[in-house]
């Protein structure tokens, strides 16, 4: 896949996982670039992990791999985020 590709894979991967954990307002374009495209790469490896497929190309299966990947992401920033402002 080519880089372009790899940026609105990403792109969108990142814009549906912020909406789907209530970070939509929070995060830019660029945010969502990089969250997806980091997604992408945590869910290809679990989804390998556990016996699947992970990202095959520009398709709907390679959204879904880094949607996953990028909701896992978040997740684990919001975590990471919480305890530090727990602690202080």
């Amino acid at each position: 896949m080519s880089i372009l590709g790899w940026v609105i894979l990403g792109g969108i991967a990142g814009w549906i996982a912020s909406i789907i954990m209530r970070r939509d307002k929070r995060m830019g374009v660029f945010a969502n670039i990089l969250v997806g495209i980091v997604g992408a790469f945590i869910g290809g490896f679990l989804f390998h992990l556990f016996g699947g497929t992970g990202i095959t190309g520009f398709n709907f299966w390679s959204l879904v791999v880094a949607t996953v990947g990028a909701v896992i992401l978040l997740w684990i920033v919001n975590l990471a985020s919480g305890s530090r402002s727990r602690s202080t």
